[in-house]
């Protein structure tokens, strides 16, 4: 092989290791048996929430990944594999993995990293079932909320009370 050659794949590895580094999270995929359809609209559904996916070689990660704190995403780096990378929500990846997972058999989630950390296929799973931060934002307003309405009804019952009486 040639000097350039080797030149090349070493900056390729080290682009990747870069790109690992960087991302909040990280979700390994095997995506055998998705159609160009399928893999279009999944990538559509990544690009909306500010996900990349790439389709990288099993090499190339095994290197990238030598000597950090995701080494031992290796033994996930067999067969067809490709990765969403968050740099901004760290659940996004999970979310729509898994989503799309349940609907198409063919795509199979083997593992990764939330938040700089290694998780396991259930704790992923586990991660993607919470709900997304607007959607908690929401809870915590509607919550709120109710409490301030009963004292608003109850200050109109006394209101009107007070009005029937004189």
């Amino acid at each position: 092989m040639s000097e350039a050659a080797i030149a090349k794949k070493a900056e390729i590895v080290k682009d990747t290791q870069a790109l690992l580094n960087d991302a909040e999270s990280a979700i390994v995929v095997d995506y055998r048996g998705l159609t160009v359809a399928e893999v279009t609209d999944l990538r559509k559904q990544l690009r909306d929430a500010g996900v990349k996916m790439s389709v990288i070689k099993n090499k190339i990660l095994d290197r990238a990944v030598e000597g950090t704190d995701y080494e031992d995403l290796k033994s996930t780096f067999v067969g067809p594999t490709a990765v969403a990378f968050s740099n901004e929500d760290p659940i996004a990846p999970a979310k729509i993995l898994k989503n799309f997972a349940d609907d198409h058999d063919a795509l199979e989630i083997k593992g990764g990293f939330i938040e700089k950390s290694i998780k396991t296929l259930d704790e992923i799973n586990e991660y993607a079932s919470m709900p997304s931060r607007e959607e908690l934002l929401s809870m915590l307003a509607s919550a709120l909320q109710d409490p301030m309405r009963k004292i608003a009804r109850v200050v109109k019952a006394v209101a009107d009370k007070e009005d029937e009486a004189a």
